[in-house]
């Protein structure tokens, strides 16, 4: 692979997190780093000789930068995305992709049009527990999938560091498009797209206009595989996530934080079973002692590689803009489930 030139717009934490990747990276180079606040924008360059600027529109004209990541909050998006791709930039956009399907959709299409690459950063895709995961499904470990669970929660507005993460206007929705949007994805990546939602929703605890405490669903894979769905504000055990698959001859599972898996197998002619439980040791002492930023800079780092082949036009496990895209309209077809009280069915997925 050539080593591509990037530039970071928006250098919050995880932009700041975004920078450093590519610094370190063997196979990029940090050129420039925008943000409206300075100071951030000069944090997240520290060290790497980046150009600094507080407007991206600069950042966009450098012919050197090749590629970008944009890591402005979420209403945001569509305007870096858009500029950055008629600039003929690739882009890698955090998760959600944008606060709305017809904004999303929108995005898809000028990626195509433009002939550049977009991906989204659903950096869970990376973690070891889904990486064992979907080895087992592939694998065929545990034949042939029979329904899906799927969890993601934490506790909550105290976990958040500006509005912008959870009011509606903003943020795009409440725990679907926050924490819950992860594990839509990865419900994707590891059984394929979600064809119908019948869901619903409340917001008796925060009570945030437009941003749901917590969100259930039955989803429906366009194989047939009911998944069962939840999201929530209201985790009060702390940030959890749990993606299970249960297959014909047994489940994989993958959990979060702590990290580990469960893993439950048969041979197809006999009733015994075999279990398995994968601690990740390595993955939980380090973040005991240096915190959960550790496990992401790693996904981080993955994920920059697989954006790199996807550019490429290599194999690559990276969220591409399709997949961004489906994670809102799936979380917005609970939205209007709930609402109507009857099932959603999606429309066909953007082509990019």
């Amino acid at each position: 692979m050539n080593r591509l030139g990037f530039g970071v717009i928006g250098a919050g934490v995880v932009g700041q997190m975004r920078a450093r990747t590519i610094a370190d990276s063997a196979r990029a180079t940090l050129l420039a780093v925008a943000d409206v606040d300075e100071q951030r924008a000069r944090a997240a360059a520290a060290g790497t000789g980046a150009r600094v600027v507080r407007e991206y529109g600069e950042l966009l004209d450098m012919r050197d930068v090749e590629a970008v990541i944009v890591s402005v909050p979420a209403h945001l998006h569509e305007a870096a995305v858009l500029a950055a791709l008629r600039a003929g930039k690739h882009v890698l956009c955090e998760k959600p992709l944008s606060i709305n399907a017809a904004s999303c959709r929108l995005l898809v299409k000028a990626a195509a049009s433009a002939r550049r690459t977009l991906a989204v950063g659903f950096n869970h895709r990376y973690y070891p527990c889904v990486t064992r995961l979907k080895q087992v499904l592939d694998e065929g470990a545990i034949g042939a999938v029979d329904h899906v669970r799927a969890f993601a929660g934490h506790q909550g507005l105290t976990e958040f560091r500006a509005d912008w993460m959870y009011e509606s206007a903003m943020s795009g929705g409440g725990a679907m498009m926050d924490i819950g949007i992860h594990v839509t994805d990865l419900v994707r990546f590891a059984v394929g797209d979600i064809v119908e939602v019948h869901g619903v929703c409340s917001n008796r605890i925060w009570q945030v206009p437009g941003s749901e405490d917590t969100a259930m669903a039955i989803m429906k894979t366009a194989d047939g595989v009911p998944v069962r769905y939840h999201a929530t504000w209201s985790e009060w055990k702390g940030y959890r996530l749990a993606l299970e698959v249960y297959g014909e001859r047994g489940m994989v599972g993958a959990y979060y934080a702590p990290m580990m898996n469960l893993i439950i197998s048969r041979d197809r002619d006999s009733p015994r079973r075999r279990r398995r439980l994968l601690l990740h040791p390595w993955v939980n002492v380090r973040e005991k002692l240096r915190g959960w930023q550790t496990t992401a800079t790693l996904a981080f780092a993955d994920e920059l590689t697989d954006f790199h082949r996807l550019i490429e036009g290599e194999p690559s496990r990276i969220a591409d803009g399709t997949a961004g895209c489906r994670a809102v309209e799936i979380a917005h077809a609970v939205y209007q489930s709930s609402v109507s009280g009857a099932a959603v069915r999606l429309p066909d997925p953007p082509v990019g």
